[in-house]
C-alpha cells in the first residue's frame, strides 16, 4: 500500500477546516509566536521609550519598524522561530533570539540586552495567551454565537403565535407556541453571552515567582508592580499582582465553564429541535444536491443538528478538562499548562464548527402548521388544567359549591383521550357562573397558549 501524503489528524484541520480558519489566526502555534513577539516588542519599546537603564527612546521609524515585526509576521518568522527552536528547545527562548536578530538588523544592537529583561518565561507566554484567546473568542466564538441568536429570535418572531402542544415529560401537556419555545434559548444564551463578554483577561509580568526580586536587583528605587500594572493593561489586558511563576488561570477557568454552559445549552436546543423533527413538528427543506440516506431515498436526516451534538459535547470534554486542571500547579511552577493550553484552540473548534452547524440547520426547517393542529386537535384533554382551575376560581368568588375540582377532572381526563363534545358537554353541566361556562365552552388547545406569544417581547430585551 502507498504511503498517504502527510494527513491532518484532526478533522478540525481536515474535514471541518473552514468553518473554524478564523481560529488559526489566533490559537496556532504561529499565532501564539506572533503574540510572544508582540509582548517581547512592547516591553522593550516601554523600557526605551521611559529610558530605563540608561536606554535612549526609539525614533518614530525605529518603533515602526519594530511592530511591523507584529504585522507583517509570515510565513518566513513562523519558519525561522521553528528553525530556532530546534536548537534551543524552548520555545519562548527562540522569540528572545528572534528579536534579538531583528535589532542587530535595524542597527539597535545598544538596546538589544533589554530584550526579554528581568522576564521568565511564563511573563511573555501568560500574557500572549490572554491576547490570543480574547481575540479568538471576541472575533470568532462571540459573533458565531451571536448569528445563531439572531437566528433563533427571528424565528421566535415569526412564529410567535403558532400554537404548538407542549410535552412535558414527554407527554402532551398545556400548549405553548414555537416562537415561545425559540424565545427560552435567546433568553438563556444572551445570558450567558453577557457573561462571557464581562470575563476579565488576567495578565502577570512579576518575574519567575512572581516577586519582582530580577528588577528589583537591577533597580531598587523604582515602583515595579505599578509599572507591571502600567504595562499589562497597556495591551488591554487585567493586571494580576498576586501570582506564582504563572498567572494562575482562574480567568480561564471561568470562561471555559461559560462556554461550556452555552455548549449545553446549545446541546438541549439541537436536541428539541431534532424531536420536533421527528414528530413532524418541524419539516427540513430539501438541499439542491443533497443525499440523506445512501439507501433510502426518501429520507432527509437532520445531520446538522446532530453534527453539532457531538461536536458539542466533544468541546465541552475539552473545555471542562482545561477549566479542571488549568487551576493547579505544583508549588510555584509545574509544566502541566503548556500541553493543556496547546489544546485550546480545539476546544473551541469544535464549538465554533457546532455553531456553524445550527445557524445552517436553523435555516433548513419549516414549521409544519398542520401537523401542530392536528395533534392540537387531538389532545383536547389538555384543557383539563383550564377547567379545574377556572372552577377553583369560581368557588373562591362563591359562583360554586364544586368540591375537589382537581380530582373531578383527573376523573375526566388522566390517562384516556377526551374529545371536544365531551368536554364541552361537561362543561355545560358544571355548576359555575354563565361568564366562566361560555369561556371554558370557547376555549380550543390552539387557544390556550396563555401569554405565550407576548413572552417572546422578553427575548428582544434579555
Amino acid at each position: 500500500m502507498t504511503p498517504l501524503p502527510e494527513q491532518p489528524l484532526s478533522p478540525l484541520d481536515g474535514r471541518y477546516r473552514a468553518a473554524v480558519t478564523g481560529l488559526g489566526e489566533h490559537l496556532s502555534e504561529a499565532g501564539l509566536n506572533r503574540a510572544r513577539v508582540h509582548v517581547e516588542v512592547e516591553w522593550l519599546l516601554y523600557l526605551t521609550d521611559n529610558e530605563m537603564f540608561g536606554s535612549h527612546r526609539l525614533d518614530a521609524e525605529q518603533a515602526r519598524s519594530l511592530r511591523a515585526l507584529v504585522a507583517d509576521f509570515g510565513q518566513s518568522d513562523i519558519d525561522e522561530l521553528a528553525t530556532l527552536e530546534a536548537t534551543t528547545r524552548h520555545d519562548v527562548k527562540a522569540v528572545e533570539y528572534y528579536v534579538r536578530k531583528r535589532l542587530t538588523d535595524l542597527g539597535l544592537t545598544d538596546v538589544a540586552e533589554l530584550t526579554h529583561f528581568a522576564c521568565t518565561s511564563e511573563d511573555i507566554n501568560n500574557l500572549s495567551y490572554a491576547l490570543t484567546i480574547r481575540a479568538a473568542v471576541t472575533e470568532v466564538w462571540l459573533p458565531k454565537i451571536t448569528g445563531v441568536i439572531d437566528a433563533l429570535y427571528s424565528r421566535s418572531v415569526d412564529h410567535r403565535a403558532d400554537a404548538m402542544l407542549a410535552h412535558t415529560h414527554g407527554q402532551p401537556a398545556t400548549p405553548t407556541t414555537v416562537g415561545k419555545e425559540f424565545a427560552v434559548f435567546v433568553g438563556r444564551l444572551r445570558r450567558i453571552q453577557a457573561q462571557i463578554e464581562a470575563v476579565e483577561y488576567l495578565g502577570k509580568f512579576s518575574g519567575a515567582t512572581g516577586t519582582f526580586a530580577a528588577h528589583v536587583a537591577a533597580d531598587p528605587g523604582r515602583d515595579w508592580p505599578a509599572i507591571s500594572r502600567e504595562f499589562v493593561t497597556s495591551l488591554g489586558l487585567d493586571w494580576n499582582p498576586l501570582t506564582t511563576q504563572i498567572e494562575p488561570h482562574d480567568w480561564q477557568a471561568e470562561l471555559y465553564q461559560r462556554i461550556s454552559h452555552a455548549n449545553r445549552v446549545l446541546h438541549n436546543l439541537c436536541t428539541d429541535i431534532w424531536t420536533y423533527i421527528s414528530m413532524g413538528y418541524f419539516t427540513q427543506i430539501p438541499q439542491a444536491g443533497a443525499t440523506g440516506s445512501s439507501t433510502m431515498p426518501h429520507k432527509i436526516n437532520p445531520i446538522r443538528f446532530e453534527n453539532a451534538e457531538a461536536n458539542l459535547e466533544l468541546s465541552s470534554a475539552l473545555l471542562d478538562s482545561l477549566a479542571a486542571t488549568l487551576v493547579t500547579s505544583r508549588l510555584q511552577r509545574d509544566l502541566t499548562d503548556s500541553t493543556t493550553q496547546r489544546n485550546i484552540g480545539v476546544a473551541l473548534g469544535h464549538s465554533v464548527l457546532a455553531l456553524d452547524n445550527i445557524q445552517r440547520g436553523l435555516g433548513e426547517i419549516a414549521v409544519n402548521t398542520a401537523r401542530l393542529a392536528e395533534d392540537l386537535d387531538g389532545n383536547w384533554e389538555v384543557l383539563g388544567e383550564a377547567i379545574q382551575t377556572v372552577i377553583r376560581a369560581e368557588v373562591t368568588a362563591g359562583r360554586s359549591s364544586i368540591a375537589d375540582p382537581y380530582a373531578m377532572l383527573k376523573e375526566l381526563t388522566r390517562g384516556r383521550r377526551v374529545g371536544q363534545a365531551e368536554l364541552v358537554a361537561f362543561v355545560q353541566a358544571l355548576d359555575i357562573g354563565d361568564e366562566a361556562k361560555a369561556r371554558l365552552v370557547a376555549l380550543t388547545p390552539a387557544g390556550y397558549a396563555g401569554l405565550a406569544s407576548d413572552l417572546v417581547d422578553y427575548a428582544a430585551k434579555a
